[in-house]
């Protein structure tokens, strides 16, 4: 939930993202882990509607610019728990569920309420919640980057967890369900020729185009710069109050009967329920 924050207050308050403004108020809101690549687990994703919350709620900023660390953008999972028995037919129950929905949904919510300009700045491969960069109103991608959804059905669980609302308006409808059933790989150039992303560049010139970016919008009025960020969202906030809270439903009662191998990054290369599954263990 947003609500009226100050950098001074919030800027040190999570381990896994790195925040610093500038005196001309640009925010750097940078992914990472333990001050390598981001890895995506449970605490990272408790967290991200908070930290989005905070940058929402600050008043006193002009910009942002969203990026990772190191050769990943969002490509990478935390340990995972190998006592899981498989295939999964128990049900996870309804709180922790619905705590797991919640989180989702503040973290979409959360981070269309920022209400200055955001340029995200794709440093790598991001295989994980990659709606969230092209929800971006400027799109940066190094040469080496590529997005795909290789979170959800590529490994048994329903696209509903925002992917659903985005990717359409992004890539067009045929495109995107394509994009998300086949855990395709879209490369920095393809998204530019389809319009996903608005520059490639080599990697060591991606920071550097960003801050020059976020300098010239940032030379705006305060004022506008709010008033034109919530332009230019609507159509997302339109999209996730219609169908953002379905998606997620879908995806989490599909979850009381089937969580993907290990809980990990792994695609499915077998049927599900097929047997044995004891040679999948690590």
């Amino acid at each position: 939930m947003v609500k009226r924050s100050r950098f001074e207050e919030y800027c040190d308050r999570y381990p896994r993202f790195r925040l610093e403004k500038t005196e001309d108020k640009i925010l750097l809101f940078q992914l990472h882990t333990d001050g390598g690549e981001f890895a995506w687990d449970w605490e990272a994703h408790a967290s991200f509607g908070d930290v989005c919350a905070d940058i929402a709620g600050d008043r006193d900023i002009n910009v942002v610019i969203f990026t990772g660390t190191g050769d990943t953008f969002m490509d990478q999972w935390g340990p995972a728990d190998v006592t899981r028995d498989f295939p999964v037919t128990q049900d996870a129950g309804a709180e922790r569920l619905d705590e797991s929905g919640w989180r989702g949904r503040q973290r979409h919510w959360n981070m269309l309420d920022i209400q200055v300009p955001v340029i995200a700045a794709i440093n790598g491969p991001c295989s994980i919640h990659s709606e969230l960069p092209v929800m971006c109103d400027i799109v940066l991608a190094a040469e080496h980057a590529w997005l795909q959804d290789g979170a959800h059905f590529p490994r048994g669980l329903v696209p509903g967890d925002g992917v659903h609302t985005v990717w359409p308006m992004v890539l067009g409808r045929n495109r995107a369900r394509y994009f998300l059933l086949m855990g395709q790989k879209l490369t920095a150039h393809e998204l530019l020729e389809f319009g996903a992303v608005n520059e490639v560049l080599p990697k060591e010139r991606l920071m550097e185009r960003a801050w020059e970016l976020a300098s010239y919008l940032a030379m705006r009025p305060p004022l506008t710069l709010r008033l034109t960020r919530s332009v230019l969202v609507q159509e997302f906030k339109r999209a996730a109050v219609n169908d953002l809270a379905f998606g997620q439903f879908q995806e989490l009662y599909g979850m009381r009967n089937f969580f993907s191998y290990r809980g990990n990054q792994d695609p499915l290369d077998r049927p599900w329920d097929a047997e044995p599954w004891a040679d999948w263990r690590p």
